[in-house]
């Protein structure tokens, strides 16, 4: 038995090394030279290769969203490509459907640049920009939320819609007392929280996840620290009709309905909403009183926290279970009159939209944000 230990130890070992010797050729041997990115059949960057799409188009500053930090799991960098990429991989099939597959839609972080490539993009991600801000608040929310808020630099400007977001950057740090270290540059994806109408600072909800970005943000960043910011992205944004709204959302899900709410009230907009909040227990629920000063300021709004735990101790007299279980108790009569705006987790917006469908609510009239 303790040979096979060992010759497994040595095995593992040797894949290792080996694995990080192709790492070590590849970066340092393998030379690509210049070649030629092209995009939309206009825009011509003549780049190094050797890095991969997402991180080249970055150096051009063309801005593509990505979650994940480039490991291929968010299926956000996707761009069209018209030649020069080489064939799909296995660590991109599962982000691919079989229209994106039929059609040449590929991760841009799983792409190598080795030659000229050319490739399609949206013409709104032209538009993206990228900020040094400086964090000027740093606001406890819960236990585990946090709000940020980031000061662009003098003369820039920001402008969104209420409901997209922004990716933020981790630098590398060292290990800490009760976090590891993290030895790379991140970007993460965070819904925008503040108005609109605030185009000089960008409003954070971040949530204490152990993530590489989350603990940069959590532990590390304390105001007057610069942050590299870049965006707007995102196609979930605030709609203008005349049908009534449901919100759904749970945790730092807040934030883009934060948004939509702070552009009805900065524009005095005349639609009944209702916003319908998962939570487990009041300790989970915060920003009470901007929620206060929503139901008193806008035309016909209500708060509808929904708790999954309670106990006779808090005295909680609320509604109690699931925020699907609040919209099927209340939405009956009017959702077929009704648009709604979710941002959750997958199981929750999956939840949402079923209970959503119950009542009425026009499926091409749900949109969400998942993360």
């Amino acid at each position: 038995m303790g040979q096979i230990i060992i010759t497994t130890l040595v095995v593992a070992g040797l894949c290792g090394i080996f694995a990080l010797l192709l790492s070590i050729a590849d970066k340092y041997i393998a030379d690509y030279g210049q070649v030629k990115l092209t995009i939309n059949n206009e825009k011509e960057y003549t780049v190094d290769g050797g890095e991969s799409l997402l991180s080249t188009l970055r150096n051009q500053k063309v801005f593509i969203p990505s979650a994940c930090g480039g490991k291929g799991s968010c299926g956000y960098c996707k761009v069209k490509v018209l030649s020069g990429a080489g064939p799909v991989l296995a660590t991109e099939k599962p982000q691919l459907n079989e229209e994106e597959l039929k059609t040449n839609v590929r991760l841009s972080c799983q792409i190598k640049v080795k030659n000229d490539i050319s490739i399609e993009i949206p013409e709104e991600l032209f538009n993206v920009k990228e900020y040094e801000t400086t964090l000027v608040e740093k606001l406890p929310l819960t236990d585990r939320i946090t709000k940020f808020r980031f000061e662009l630099p003098e003369g820039e400007t920001i402008s969104f819609k209420p409901g997209q977001y922004v990716q933020l950057k981790a630098e590398a740090y060292p290990k800490g007392d009760d976090y590891e270290a993290s030895d790379e540059e991140v970007f993460r994806a965070y819904s925008i929280a503040s108005s609109i109408n605030d185009t000089k600072h960008i409003e954070l909800l971040i949530g204490f996840t152990k993530g590489i970005c989350t603990t940069y943000c959590h532990k590390i960043l304390k105001e007057g620290d610069k942050v590299t910011i870049n965006g707007p992205y995102g196609d979930f944004y605030y709609h203008d009709d005349d049908s009534e709204i449901i919100l759904g959302a749970a945790g730092t899900g807040f934030a883009p309905i934060r948004s939509i709410l702070n552009h009805m009230k900065d524009h005095d907009i005349k639609r009944k909403a209702r916003f319908y909040f998962g939570a487990r227990t009041p300790d989970d629920l915060f920003l009470l009183d901007e929620l206060k000063d929503f139901e008193e300021t806008l035309y016909d709004f209500k708060f509808i926290p929904v708790l999954s735990r309670t106990t006779p101790e808090m005295n909680w007299e609320g509604d109690t279970g699931h925020a699907d279980d609040a919209i099927r108790k209340y939405c009956q009569e009017t959702g077929k009159n009704s648009s709604a705006y979710l941002c959750g987790s997958p199981r929750m917006i999956e939840s949402l939209t079923a209970a959503l469908k119950e009542v009425g609510v026009p499926e091409e009239k749900i949109y969400y944000d998942n993360f």
